[in-house]
């Protein structure tokens, strides 16, 4: 029973996120916290940065994470499978109908008014990633001790870094981040 919730929990994901894995992360978290509650939000925070860290594509990475982390590797295999069912279907059908109406007005149309929701579904997944990383409370509130002035210190250090070189990896801009997080905690534990 578990292995088809998580299919077809996983099948709407991959039918319904336009634009990528961080077009994803909102119906991901839709999914396995709000409407089954599989994950918690520290556990959703863990998949988007193991997702975000490993190679291949976000929403993969997060599905089959999320179904690892719910029922096991059965689990893990039926979320990959019901993410990326819905694409390649899709992609087989518009690449056939594309081939053959590229050229209509109507089809150019079309794709440009998909950019703006895109766009949209991008910052709000930007958003549920960086609240819960500046607040403790997983909710905007400048309460005494809920800011981490820290998680924005490095948020805005790595977002200049990444603005002002043109050539700097993000990976390495990540692990630098990683590292002088594990500095100030060696520093603050005294030693």
């Amino acid at each position: 029973m578990i292995y088809w919730q998580l299919f077809f929990a996983f099948l709407q994901i991959g039918a319904f996120s336009f634009g990528g894995g961080y077009a994803a992360m909102p119906l991901i978290q839709s999914q396995v916290i709000d409407r089954y509650a599989w994950l918690s939000i520290e556990d959703f925070t863990a998949l988007v940065t193991i997702a975000e860290m490993t190679p291949g594509p976000i929403a993969i990475n997060a599905a089959t994470f999320a179904g690892n982390q719910v029922a096991g590797i059965p689990g893990a295999l039926a979320a990959t499978v019901g993410v990326i069912l819905p694409s390649c279907l899709l992609v087989t059908a518009l690449a056939y109908l594309y081939n053959k109406y590229q050229k209509l007005a109507l089809i150019q149309g079309i794709l440009k008014s998909l950019r703006p929701a895109v766009v949209a579904m991008i910052f709000s997944a930007g958003l549920n990633i960086l609240i819960p990383a500046l607040f403790r409370s997983g909710s905007v509130s400048f309460a005494p001790g809920n800011f981490q002035p820290l998680m924005a210190a490095y948020f805005l250090g790595a977002l200049l870094i990444l603005r002002l070189k043109k050539k700097v990896n993000p990976i390495a801009v990540m692990a630098g981040c990683g590292a002088a997080q594990l500095i100030v905690q060696t520093v603050m534990r005294g030693g």
